[in-house]
């Protein structure tokens, strides 16, 4: 058993690890990694085809049990009693490092209830290393993960980051790319900088760097391929201290105060410079929504 590995590991303690795998280059597994999956009881992995490559291709032959999106609910309860009966078990996701946008979150909440430990095995993940070579500022930022598919859906998630200061990490399906782009040169300005990284570590591994009217007219005429994270600059100071007066004002308030639903949109879109559309829908659905 791998001394660094169990950290403090005691004998017959159940140990979930939660093991970051290689987003691309298959070089870049750590030692330690190798060594968790080596000694581990169980491997709970979202494909047990592609898990069975990658730990093949290590020399690493463990039993292996799907666990992902669709059969969380089902997976959890068998995998807390198999840690409470001291199972060591780890964590993998198709690539990078599990519940960042890939199922998993449930099962380390679980652990944690259950009062089992759970271990960090930290390595690679798209959403940093893209960051990390976007060239746009890295001193605070805000992972965002996948946008909606809808249109409408999609728009809304934007317009609620309009003001946001920080640096905003999106990933994005290559087929959207254009489109997606071209929603955010709306909201956020067409001269907002960004940066759009792909296939990291990969071959063909690319950044694009330009505004946002620049990325979206690119990568509208030319289909982007492979695995797509956007970097995004933003709001400048100026932007978010004109909407600060306002930042606290909803829909809600003005209704209170006498306004009907229609004109306290259309005040609260003139105020933030969002759609009156997206806003008065949206304090809608949440009328209807249970308390």
């Amino acid at each position: 058993m791998a001394h660094d590995a169990q950290n403090n590991h005691r004998e017959g303690e159940g140990v979930l690890y939660v093991v970051a795998t290689p987003i691309g280059n298959p070089g870049d597994i750590t030692v330690r990694a190798l060594e968790v999956l080596r000694d581990a009881d169980l491997i709970a992995c979202e494909d047990t085809r592609r898990a069975g490559v990658m730990l093949a291709s290590h020399q690493i032959k463990k039993p292996l049990l799907s666990y992902f999106e669709h059969n969380e609910d089902r997976r959890v309860p068998d995998l807390i009693e198999r840690l409470q009966a001291g199972a060591r078990i780890a964590l993998i996701s198709d690539a990078g490092t599990p519940a960042i946008s890939d199922p998993g979150y449930r099962l380390v909440r679980a652990a944690h209830e259950a009062g089992i430990r759970v271990a960090a095995v930290p390595g690679a993940s798209a959403a940093i290393a893209a960051l990390s070579i976007s060239g746009i500022s890295t001193n605070r930022f805000a992972f965002e993960g996948f946008l909606p598919s809808r249109d409408s859906a999609r728009r809304s998630a934007l317009e609620a980051l309009r003001r946001e200061s920080r640096t905003m990490i999106f990933y994005e399906a290559a087929r959207r790319l254009g489109d997606s782009l071209s929603v955010m040169a709306k909201i956020f300005g067409a001269d907002r900088g960004a940066a759009v990284v792909r296939e990291i570590t990969k071959t063909h591994e690319e950044t694009v760097r330009g505004t946002l009217a620049e990325l979206a007219q690119q990568f509208t005429r030319d289909q982007a391929l492979g695995e797509i994270a956007i970097v995004l600059e933003g709001a400048p100071s100026k932007d978010v201290a004109s909407d600060g007066a306002h930042s606290n004002l909803t829909v809600e308030d003005l209704t209170e105060a006498g306004l009907s639903l229609k004109q306290a949109s259309a005040l609260i879109a003139k105020l933030t410079g969002a759609s009156r559309r997206d806003i008065y829908n949206q304090a809608l659905k949440l009328r209807r929504e249970p308390n």
